[in-house]
């Protein structure tokens, strides 16, 4: 695998180029910029831990997903301490006017669900890690349905790509976009009406896979490695939220919690 060791010296002009030393083309740049001054006007952000993200060579992130809003705000914490994102994104997206041709000029990956197109997902996001890049997903699939907005059960896509790579997987927790662009009218949506809205973003140490090194890729590996990855979310985003997370994690099918180990779809 490419070891991704970025080139010395600034490649964009102001904060951007001090911090960010990683090559990526002219639309993550642009965007970037633009997601840090609309974000300065919307909220009051608290970046945690950027010193723990990676700054070269292949690396997953996983963060928990709370709003619409939030793959900019973990987009732009992630760039400004010195990775450029490529996320998983459903392919509806990518369909959008516009928002597609954006999202395809930033490189990011369309996910097709339940399709037999899915699998190519996570060939594309594996061919990002073998160019040295960061891939970031959202285990969930979609914004938490947990009713207090805790990680709900994950997808095991994550420990895939990470057991077929070897890529590090690395656990975000964020709070606050959802205050900002509530999901699914749990609350109205009121841009600037109060103020600007605190945001936390931390970056979490690498979650501990090495038990399931070299084990098939089968469902008695990538459960628990999955359960892992999701106990390493929750504990970021107990520490953005300052709270502690019930036992249980929400299973949609069930409309329920159910102990963290059967929480894997």
């Amino acid at each position: 695998m490419d070891s991704g060791v970025a080139a010395p010296g600034p490649h964009y002009r102001g904060l951007l180029g001090r911090v960010n030393h990683e090559p990526a083309n002219r639309t993550l740049a642009v965007a970037a910029v633009v997601a840090h001054r609309v974000m300065r006007l919307l909220t009051v952000t608290d970046w945690r831990q950027g010193e723990r993200v990676p700054r070269r060579g292949p690396v997953i992130f996983v963060a928990n997903h709370v709003s619409s809003l939030d793959p900019v705000i973990v987009g732009e914490y992630l760039a400004y301490n010195g990775r450029w994102p490529h996320f998983l994104a459903r392919a509806n997206l990518f369909e959008i006017p516009v928002l597609g041709a954006a999202l395809r000029a930033a490189e990011q990956i369309p996910v097709h669900r339940g399709s037999t197109a899915a699998a190519g997902s996570l060939r594309d996001a594996e061919a990002m890690l073998d160019q040295g890049r960061a891939v970031v997903i959202y285990p969930e699939g979609t914004i938490t349905f947990d009713p207090d907005e805790w990680p709900m059960a994950g997808h095991t896509g994550a420990a895939r790509l990470a057991l077929r790579t070897g890529a590090p997987v690395v656990p975000i927790g964020q709070w606050g976009a959802n205050l900002a662009v509530p999901p699914r009218g749990i609350r109205p949506f009121r841009p600037f009406k109060r103020g600007r809205y605190p945001v936390t973003v931390i970056c979490g140490d690498p979650v501990d896979l090495s038990e399931f090194a070299g084990r098939a890729e089968d469902r008695e590996t990538v459960r628990p490695a999955t359960a892992r990855i999701m106990d390493a979310i929750t504990a970021m985003a107990e520490q953005a939220r300052g709270l502690s997370a019930p036992q249980g994690r929400w299973l949609p099918r069930r409309k329920a919690r159910v102990p963290r180990d059967e929480a894997v779809v």
